[in-house]
Parts: C-alpha cells; sequence; structure tokens
C-alpha cells in the first residue's frame, strides 16, 4: 500500500504544481476490440491541463487511469483464468517552445505504471519523445522527430513524421507515423475524422506459475477509425469511434523481451464512445 501510494504522489506531482490553469479537460472512454478468440475491452479516465508561459513556452499535463479486460474464449495454456484485468496509470508531461519564428520544439516526458493487480515500483517506465515541427507556410507544417514509445508493444525507440496540411477553415490534413488525421467540421458543433494510427501497449505481469516465465504482456495494432465528436453544450462534448484493427498481435514476453506465446488473436473491429468536459 505505501508503494503505491508513493508511485500515484509521484505522478500527481506536476498535475499539483500547475496552478491557475488556462484550459483544463477532463474525459471518459469505452472501447470495446473483439476478436475471433479475445475480447478486449478498455475503460479510461484522464484529466488535461496547459499553461503558457510568455509568449513563447508552453506547459501541459495529462494524467490518465486506463483499465483493459481481457475475457478468453480458448485459452488452452492457462496462463490466466478466463478474465483478466490490466491496469496503466499515465503522466504525460509536455513542454514547448518557440525557438524560431517558424520553428517549435516539443518535448514530451511520459512516467507510465503499467501493471496487472500488484502495483510496484519496478512497473514504472519512462517513455517521452522530441519533436521539432517547421512552418513551411501558412497552411503546411513539418514534424520530425523521434521517441521512446510502446506502439509496437514493448517500449522501443521509433521515429516520428508528419506532413500537416490546413485545407481551409473546415478541413485538415495529417500524413505520417505513428499517426495520420483527416478532419472536417461542417459547423462549430460537429467535428468528423478519418484517423490510421499505429498503437500499442504493454503490462508487467504479476508472478505467474508457467514453465515459460512470462513477465510481459504486449499489444499492438494499426487502427483505421472514422470519429465524430458533438459538442451537445457549451463545455460538453460527446465522441463516438467506429474502426478495425490490423495486424493485431497480443503475445507474451519473457524478461529478456522474447515471445514465450503467441495468443493469434486475429484481427477485429473498434467501437468506441466518450465524454469530454473542456474549459
Amino acid at each position: 500500500m505505501k508503494v503505491r501510494f508513493l508511485i500515484c504522489s509521484l505522478f500527481l506531482i506536476s498535475i499539483l504544481s500547475m496552478k491557475a490553469q488556462e484550459n483544463f479537460a477532463a474525459y471518459a472512454n469505452i472501447k470495446i476490440e473483439p476478436t475471433d478468440k479475445i475480447n478486449f475491452n478498455e475503460t479510461n479516465i484522464g484529466i488535461f491541463n496547459q499553461k503558457k508561459l510568455g509568449t513563447k513556452n508552453k506547459i501541459s499535463n495529462t494524467l490518465e487511469y486506463s483499465s483493459l479486460k481481457v475475457s478468453y474464449d480458448f485459452n488452452p495454456y492457462n496462463f490466466y483464468a478466463d478474465e483478466e484485468r490490466f491496469n496503466q496509470i499515465q503522466d504525460k508531461f509536455e513542454y514547448s517552445n518557440q525557438i524560431l519564428e517558424k520553428t517549435k520544439l516539443v518535448i514530451s516526458v511520459i512516467p507510465t505504471a503499467n501493471f496487472q493487480k500488484n502495483l510496484d515500483f519496478s512497473d514504472v517506465t519512462i517513455l517521452g519523445n522530441l519533436e521539432i515541427e517547421q512552418q513551411l507556410s501558412s497552411k503546411i507544417n513539418i514534424i520530425l522527430g523521434a521517441g521512446r514509445t510502446s506502439i509496437f508493444g514493448s517500449p522501443k525507440f521509433t521515429p516520428i513524421i508528419a506532413f500537416d496540411y490546413k485545407m481551409n477553415e473546415k478541413a485538415n490534413l495529417k500524413i505520417g507515423f505513428p499517426d495520420s488525421k483527416v478532419s472536417y467540421s461542417n459547423n462549430e458543433r460537429n467535428k468528423f475524422s478519418l484517423t490510421n494510427s499505429f498503437n500499442g501497449n504493454f503490462y508487467h505481469l504479476d508472478e505467474i506459475n508457467n514453465e515459460n516465465k512470462a513477465e510481459k504482456a504486449v499489444l499492438s495494432q494499426m487502427t483505421s477509425a472514422l470519429e465524430y465528436e458533438r459538442n451537445v453544450s457549451n463545455n460538453w462534448f460527446l465522441n463516438f469511434k467506429a474502426g478495425y484493427d490490423f495486424n493485431k498481435k497480443y503475445n507474451l514476453l519473457d524478461s529478456s523481451d522474447h515471445k514465450v506465446y503467441d495468443y493469434n488473436t486475429g484481427n477485429g473491429y473498434v467501437l468506441g464512445i466518450g465524454i469530454k468536459y473542456k474549459q
């Protein structure tokens, strides 16, 4: 209990130190991802705030908790019960600086604790990224960078690249890796988006009895989805998501990140709904 309290306190320090927020948001989402053999149901809640520091600097912070429930239709090796839960506490601190008139530097530090039931210091991993955003014209930006991310499951260093084009006041196009997005807003209340993203996560396992000594569960996929956000009142938004997971993987790894078991889940569709408060 003391360990859990200390870890949670570390994640809250940056939130509590940011006073007089200029922007604040709180959100909750539910997402289901059924496949032929396994059903994935994820719930997450989070709070976001940001603050300007002068004319060139800005800091923001997002604290999020997510719970992933995995239901097994077929589990021959009995690594888990027929249903298992994984948990994540993540805090993303981001700093941006307008270093030149058309050049922006963005640095993110993301401590994350990924665990089953028992939270320990060994479950904490530091992720993050470094990006340079270059404005080529009033409508075109280029983003280049690199980061330590979990988009392929286990934490790895990956490139970040994007071409961002503001087509007009209602539409925007962003093509890149790991995320691409086309968005359109026909009025101030409706926003439609077509997204494609490489995404994944990992969870440190509690001690389990199996001869392969699996220590980590990793998940990854490429998700293409259609999203719709509706401003239902002054500060409240509803969002809906429907899409498909391609190349979905769910593996168990040992202490050296060697694969010891592949659940071979197969691909599946994605459905999500969420609510957000912004001010």
